[in-house]
């Protein structure tokens, strides 16, 4: 396996991101380890926050996140999958499979011995972040899903069909100016080209290029029956649940029903649909701030 790693110096002039790196390795499905960067901020003996990200962003998403919840008193931890931000790259598109990426996550997850979490997930970090909880239903406290769904070979919609056969047909996987498409505001320069700094050029972008082909949206493709069965553990968890939706979101917005229908834990919550498009960590983070520590005090 030819794995990159994005010299750090393409991280040198970041806005807004002065978060200490943190790197562990990791290993799933007979893969050589490969270093995962993460964020790690706050009190130590503090329940975590653990903030997933999805395609094509990495921990930068939630640099406004991090400080305010610190400041409330929690640890926080948002690590980069891998493939993306600081996190090893594999160079090879078939190196990547949904499996392996759990099973990176899971291995992170279990090194840190993290328990008590709340989850906060958006995009791939759903699709990634509900199997962890499958798996580990006994480490997880309460679950804040935003924009993702948890598909078993069921189509998700023509929005995500269009995003899918964009992301294998364009000549240039242009990571920033994609996350910027995917937001209600307009970031700025120098937001998309924090969205752009992990990857140095097209070589480094594998990852991302797979992650669209990697969800199960038809009854052959690989991981139906996983999620199938992360489903059923899903459809026990009784723990607080809550949804917070982009309402312009033309691709995974309609999804957050499914969830609250689904997860025994959404019932009877204080579910939210928010101004915003797919990136709704860019367009509304004060909200979302607000909803999260709300959420996690009701439950004191």
């Amino acid at each position: 396996m030819k794995v990159l790693r994005t010299p750090e110096a393409a991280f040198a002039d970041l806005s807004d991101y002065p978060f200490a790196a943190h790197y562990v390795d990791v290993a799933a499905q007979n893969t050589p380890a490969l270093r995962l960067h993460y964020v790690d901020e706050g009190d130590r003996e503090a329940g975590p926050i653990l903030l997933l990200h999805g395609e094509p962003t990495w921990s930068y998403l939630y640099r406004k996140f991090i400080p305010s919840l610190v400041a409330a008193g929690h640890r926080v931890l948002a690590p980069d999958l891998i493939g993306f931000g600081k996190s090893d790259k594999p160079a090879n598109c078939d190196d990547y499979s949904y499996e392996r990426h759990v099973g990176w996550m899971s291995d992170w997850l279990t090194q840190l011995d993290l328990n008590n979490i709340t989850l906060f997930c958006q995009d791939w970090g759903g699709l990634i972040g509900l199997r962890l909880v499958a798996a580990f239903p006994e480490r997880f406290a309460r679950l804040v899903i935003s924009n993702t769904y948890l598909p078993f070979g069921e189509s998700i919609g023509p929005g995500f069909d269009a995003w899918r056969t964009f992301s294998q047909a364009t000549p240039e996987f242009k990571t920033g100016r994609i996350v910027d498409g995917g937001c209600n505001r307009a970031l700025t320069s120098a937001e998309i080209a924090a969205y752009d700094a992990p990857f140095p050029d097209e070589s480094f972008k594998a990852g991302a290029r797979q992650f669209p082909l990697l969800v199960p949206t038809t009854s052959d493709h690989p991981s139906v029956a996983e999620n199938r069965a992360a489903w059923v553990v899903l459809e026990r968890f009784e723990k607080p649940v809550l949804t917070c939706f982009g309402n312009q979101d033309k691709v995974l917005g309609h999804l957050d029903a499914e969830i609250q229908h689904r997860i025994p834990g959404a019932k009877g919550q204080q579910h939210s649909r928010i101004d915003a498009s797919h990136f709704c960590q860019e367009d509304q983070p004060e909200q979302l701030l607000d909803l999260i520590l709300n959420f996690i005090a009701a439950q004191k």
